[in-house]
């Protein structure tokens, strides 16, 4: 278990496939589990997931020729499962955040199957997306998800496709967040774009490429935060596999992020498989999550890991979905702490290997 967890998490800082391969995803829909993200991260997840195979496999071999450490291993790694599904409920069991927001998303796997040519393409794909937008603004959808790389907006052009979403925006009051290719020649950029009444838009450039796909895009730095009314926490945007990497959500986290709006593009298999992998970063770090993805679903998330409404993005020419999602940022202990586990599991797989070589020297 030191080890594997080990491994994992020094593939979240060096891979640009961040926890992608993480076996505490198979957990996302065991919600007791799953909170133990929100103290350890995935790292104590994957850890105690691999503890209990290898705790029955030991105990077997002890069982005849040490029976006493055998119920000593099987009681410590029973007592600390029940531990976490203990604290698991009891978490769940809080009562539910008053402060919410309603969302609106949308998704096309139809007009927007692919990236739209720049010019005419773009504003005609922005348009129609903007009258759907505008549907769910007048039920009420306070911020509004649309997909990551609807098209390609050349800033000396821009003239041509962004004001469809700013004047619905500046209408309906409405905040929208589209993702597009901004190109400032010759640097490329994944881009959000969040358009809010009587304000500049703003921009957030995507900050983990998928390669090959994405390699000669431009990678942002900087984090985007909507400010909202004093009593009420800030919303942060990302992008798609932004979401796979612990680190960035750890930073919005720290800003006293509520909601993460989160346009994406999935690879139709993969919904859950990757699209789903956003809801533990919200568990981490204590943020609603807000995902709206073509060729995958569109989901809201809450701080405790619930889904509480997803339909695919399969409908034609698009999907919609409208909820109320709870916008009240939650402080975790991994939030705090960041991956002392991780740095547990390295302690114990060191004091592992050093025991283990004592060992062969003893016996060599």
């Amino acid at each position: 278990p030191a080890f594997l967890t080990s491994f994992e998490w020094l593939l979240n800082l060096t891979s640009p496939h961040g926890t992608g391969g993480s076996l505490s995803y198979s957990q996302l829909g065991f919600l007791p589990f799953l909170q133990l993200a929100s103290l350890t991260g995935p790292w104590g997840m994957t850890f105690l997931l691999l503890l209990f195979p290898a705790a029955l496999a030991l105990a077997w071999d002890l069982h005849r020729r040490a029976p006493a450490r055998m119920r000593s291993l099987l009681g410590v790694t029973g007592a600390a499962l029940v531990a976490v599904l203990v604290f698991g409920a009891v978490r769940l069991g809080l009562p539910a955040p008053q402060e919410r927001v309603k969302v609106g998303l949308i998704g096309s796997d139809g007009p927007n199957e692919d990236v739209a040519d720049e010019g005419e393409p773009t504003r005609k794909l922005f348009q129609a997306y903007a009258d759907e937008a505008g549907k769910l603004a007048s039920e009420g959808a306070q911020v509004i998800v649309i997909p990551e790389k609807l098209g390609v907006v050349v800033d000396a052009a821009a003239d041509t496709a962004d004001p469809v979403f700013q004047s619905l925006a500046d209408q309906t009051g409405a905040v929208i967040v589209a993702g597009i290719i901004s190109v400032a020649p010759p640097i490329k950029y994944n881009e959000a774009r969040v358009y809010r009444r009587g304000q500049p838009m703003l921009r957030y450039d995507k900050q983990h490429m998928l390669p090959p796909f994405e390699s000669k895009l431009t990678p942002g730095t900087a984090l985007v935060t909507l400010q909202q009314p004093p009593d009420m926490a800030p919303w942060g945007v990302e992008i798609c596999k932004d979401m796979d990497f612990t680190p960035l959500a750890r930073r919005y986290g720290a800003e006293g992020v509520g909601l993460m709006l989160v346009p994406g593009w999935d690879f139709f298999l993969d919904d859950v498989a990757h699209g789903h992998m956003a809801i533990m970063r919200g568990v981490e770090s204590g943020f609603s999550v807000v995902r709206a993805a073509k060729g995958g679903s569109l989901y809201v998330s809450d701080a405790r890991g619930r889904v509480l409404a997803e339909v695919k993005s399969d409908a034609a020419p698009f999907s919609t979905l409208l909820a109320e999602v709870p916008a009240e940022h939650h402080r975790t202990l991994f939030l705090l702490w960041g991956d002392w586990f991780a740095w547990v599991a390295v302690a114990l797989l060191a004091a592992s290997l050093v025991q283990l070589a004592r060992r062969w020297k003893a016996t060599g």
